[in-house]
């Protein structure tokens, strides 16, 4: 029952993620006016806004001028659904599933923000960034400092990379590195990095090949920090382990 009620509540809470995503790089308001068609303007009432069922109900299309809704839509929402139920799974029942699920939550806004615009707003850092630091000090990391350390780290790590390659990261990264750093602690942040550059080269050169984007063409690295940082955070311990294992394997 508890799994059920986490992927209900992801799936309301990936519609609200979604439009926070889309309003808040245009310094919109998340409350009004109330979500409506970008095609005829048809204003959405309760009915049709229900996470997933409206859109299968509706056949994927308005109900005022019948044009077609993305299937990204009800895509996240699920998405967000699934990440919230099979949270506990990866964490536990803890007070740390609670850090779990507020990480998931601003990975699904940046997502959407950073996929539309190419931008990682500062608002939406400086408000998980006060939630994080009260749930750090609530249920802190194993040594405390290891927060401050990851924190600096995060920060350092992508500014040197940024002067280095003379803008390859943008600044909305290299504050939500300092931001995860303070979540993962040292050695996580440092493997969140690792893995969502591994992402990141992988899955572009294969848009590359396929060529679903042109050389040199930019593209969101916030999905791939998102992935990245979950591997990390889920399975960091084991993967150090199995490291340490092969490195040191007579």
């Amino acid at each position: 029952m508890l799994y059920i009620i986490l992927l209900v509540y992801g799936l309301v809470l990936g519609s609200f993620f979604n439009v926070v995503g889309l309003r808040v790089p245009l310094k919109r308001s998340i409350v009004v006016p109330r979500s409506a068609c970008s095609t005829c303007g048809h204003k959405l009432k309760a009915y049709e806004l229900i996470p997933v069922l409206s859109y299968m109900l509706q056949k994927g299309k308005c109900r005022g001028c019948q044009s077609r809704i993305s299937l990204i839509y009800p895509l996240f929402e699920l998405l967000t659904g699934i990440l919230f139920a099979t949270a506990p799974l990866f964490i536990g029942w803890s007070g740390e599933l609670v850090v779990a699920l507020t990480l998931i939550s601003m990975f699904m806004i940046i997502i959407v923000s950073d996929i539309n615009y190419m931008l990682i707003p500062d608002k939406i850092l400086i408000w998980f960034a006060g939630i994080f630091l009260l749930e750090r000090i609530i249920w802190p990391l194993t040594p405390w400092w290891d927060s401050l350390l990851g924190a600096g780290t995060g920060f350092l790590l992508l500014l040197i990379i940024a002067l280095v390659s003379k803008g390859g990261m943008g600044g909305g990264d290299i504050k939500l590195y300092a931001l995860l750093g303070l979540v993962l602690g040292f050695k996580l942040v440092l493997l969140s990095f690792f893995i969502s550059t591994l992402f990141g080269a992988v899955i572009g050169s294969l848009a590359l090949v396929f060529k679903i984007i042109k050389r040199k063409q930019p593209i969101p690295f916030g999905p791939f920090i998102a992935a990245g940082t979950l591997t990390a955070y889920y399975w960091g311990s084991d993967l150090f382990e199995l490291y340490l294992q092969f490195l040191f394997n007579d």
